[in-house]
């Protein structure tokens, strides 16, 4: 089983190094609910002491699918296909996905997806409470001065 590994971390933020994508798929997990080894997927919130989203990296093998179907109660979840292809469905609709689609999903929405190609289907899910998000991007930032520390590496 594969291992994230801490980069830094202080009050303000943590920072952990998952690995190539390529290596998605030596990570694993005990489900919560189900106790069993889940390959292929590790899940940040945890990790990153996130409080306001759960993101996760899952590796799923050519020729295969999901396995299950799932909703949630308050959880929008938005899926993003870094590598693969393959298709996705929610409720009754079923369509083709590949890099680079980007799916969102309200709670309610019945979905799953299975990887058609002959590569590991590498996706990000980023999931969030539907309608939390007050202010975003330019309405909830400002620009400061501060000093970029990186200037030597240039």
């Amino acid at each position: 089983m594969k291992r994230s590994e801490k980069i830094a971390e202080n009050k303000d933020y943590t920072a952990v190094n998952l690995g190539s994508m390529d290596d998605i798929k030596n990570h694993s997990l005990i489900h919560p609910k189900s106790g069993k080894e889940v390959k292929g997927k590790v899940f940040l919130k945890e990790l990153t002491k996130a409080t306001g989203t759960e993101i996760s990296f899952t590796s799923l093998p050519p020729k295969t699918e999901l396995g299950y179907f799932h909703i949630h109660n308050k959880d929008e979840e938005t899926y993003v296909i870094i590598k693969g292809s393959g298709f996705y469905q929610v409720n009754n609709d079923c369509f083709p996905i590949k890099e680079g689609s980007v799916i969102r999903v309200a709670p309610e929405g019945v979905r799953s997806l299975c990887n058609t190609s002959d590569e590991d289907m590498v996706y990000i899910c980023v999931q969030s409470k539907m309608n939390s998000l007050e202010e975003h991007t330019t309405d909830d930032g400002s620009r400061v001065v501060y000093e970029s520390k990186w200037k030597e590496f240039l």
